[in-house]
């Protein structure tokens, strides 16, 4: 079967997906966009030939939409996915979930009242093939039990409208995500320590912090943000167990040899690093809704411990202080302790 995909919200990221569903992904159709600016919304609809909607509320219980993909500002994230569960209709959100704990739950508490799973987050790191194949090595023991991880996020640059919050609620959140399922493991603590700031920063910016992470079975995780290195997008993963480690692998470049140097190219943005991260993760989500099955990726429960742990990071930034995450249990319903 063809799913047929409506989308709220037609941003960058929108029109990106739908790109993404129309050229690259197979089993799925656009048919209908909305978003606040309706001008936008035609722009993106027309040349799919997709139906333009005024608000997201009516796109979502329209007949000619199977499934809903919300790419729209992220205060508006929990609306619009509390709606799509209403009306029993899958639905993929791009990061945040929503912007508060209490919105996430309301999201976990009805998702969990209809029975099935209809949610998934946009976190596409899972999808990457890197990490993929870290999460199996360390699946697999190979490495024995992890101990400590050490990770790096860096940006080129970032515009002037950058806060240091957005250090952890935008930039570091892949990494909390990534992390707990990497390590089957739970986030319990977190810490910001802020080095010497970089000069290339704009003066209201904490830039690079350290953020230092506990999980519950006593891992030790630091990673390193920094969004003004001038150099490149970079992301660096080592995780280091009892018996060895396992670190992912830079996007395979070509070696130049020229004028006495060997060089290698540096990726410049995050679109480039994750283009197949995304087509995979959309591949996967379409073609588990032309079977019919749940969702498989990220779940409403992840995007809570995302909001809730970023956060406490974020906490931790403002008071110099250990902040405790504080995630309620895991339900059953997401795979918790009966």
């Amino acid at each position: 079967m063809t799913v047929r995909v409506g989308v709220i919200g037609a941003g960058w990221i929108g029109h990106e997906h739908i790109r993404r569903l129309t050229h690259t992904v197979t089993g799925a159709r656009v048919t209908a966009v909305t978003d606040i600016d309706a001008a936008r919304a035609q722009e993106a609809a027309a040349p799919v030939g997709a139906r333009v909607y005024a608000n997201g509320a009516e796109l979502i219980a329209a007949d000619d939409v199977d499934a809903v993909l919300v790419t729209s500002w992220g205060p508006t994230h929990a609306v619009h996915v509390l709606a799509a569960i209403a009306a029993g209709k899958p639905v993929f959100c791009e990061k945040p979930l929503a912007t508060t704990a209490e919105d996430c739950l309301r999201i976990a508490e009805a998702e969990t009242a209809h029975g099935r799973r209809l949610v998934q987050v946009g976190f596409m790191r899972r999808y990457d093939a890197g990490y993929r194949t870290m999460e199996q090595v360390i699946d697999a023991g190979r490495i024995g039990e992890p101990l400590i991880v050490h990770c790096a996020h860096r940006n080129p640059t970032v515009p002037e409208s950058y806060t240091s919050a957005m250090a952890a609620l935008d930039t570091a959140v892949h990494e909390v995500d990534v992390l707990r399922w990497l390590l089957d493991d739970e986030i319990v603590s977190t810490q910001v320590l802020t080095p010497r700031a970089t000069s290339k920063r704009f003066a209201h910016l904490e830039d690079p912090q350290i953020m230092l992470f506990e999980t519950a079975k006593g891992v030790r995780i630091d990673l390193e943000v920094f969004v003004n290195c001038q150099y490149g997008y970079d992301i660096q993963c080592e995780a280091v167990g009892e018996e060895g480690l396992v670190r992912l692998p830079d996007p395979a470049a070509v070696g130049v040899r020229t004028a006495g140097r060997h060089s290698t190219e540096v990726l410049t943005d995050w679109v480039s690093r994750f283009r197949d991260a995304f087509d995979t993760e959309f591949r996967e989500w379409v073609a588990g809704l032309a079977t019919g099955a749940e969702p498989t990726g990220p779940s409403a429960w992840d995007g809570y411990a995302a909001t809730v742990i970023t956060a406490a990071t974020v906490e931790a930034l403002e008071s110099g202080r250990v902040v405790a995450t504080d995630l309620k249990p895991r339900p059953v319903f997401y795979g918790g302790a009966a």
